[in-house]
């Protein structure tokens, strides 16, 4: 069926409104940014946004707002600010996580460091107690037996 130049006319009003509802931010549930959300709240099948269909240049049009504004830094679709922010954070986390990693084993090597010298002197202390005890020549007298205990 072809459209008279009214119609033409009337849908490229309403694909016009809702390329600035879009762009605004203005999507509805379910929707994104693009041309087939477009096409939906505008009443117009997608597929004469496409080739050499009527509005063809409309659709490009569309695309060349969106990507002006992306270079600007603005997000019409909430959705894709969202999913940016969230692959920023997963960026950042991941460095925390690979900083933290790194302080973990820095200090796991310097726990097995201790605990080697920690080991180490403690033998060396056993050792030289050992050599006083030799080298004093100091004998221990047995213990009193309980009798000897209430005996005196």
């Amino acid at each position: 069926m072809r459209l008279s130049r009214q119609q033409l006319a009337d849908n490229e009003a309403q694909i016009r409104a809702a390329m600035t509802r879009l762009l605004s931010g203005d999507i509805p549930a379910g929707g994104k940014c693009d041309v087939k959300t477009l096409a939906a709240i505008a009443g117009v099948d997608r597929t004469a946004f496409y080739g050499s269909r009527p509005y063809a240049r409309l659709r490009e049009e569309f695309g060349q707002q969106l990507r002006e504004l992306l270079d600007a830094g603005e997000r019409p679709d909430p959705r894709d600010a969202q999913v940016t922010r969230l692959k920023d954070e997963i960026t950042r986390l991941k460095e925390r996580l690979a900083r933290s990693d790194a302080t973990i084993g820095e200090l796991t090597t310097f726990r097995d460091q201790a605990l080697a010298r920690l080991a180490v002197q403690h033998t060396e202390i056993t050792r030289l107690r050992q050599e006083v005890r030799l080298a004093a020549g100091i004998r221990r007298l047995p213990a009193p037996s309980r009798q000897e205990q209430h005996l005196s």
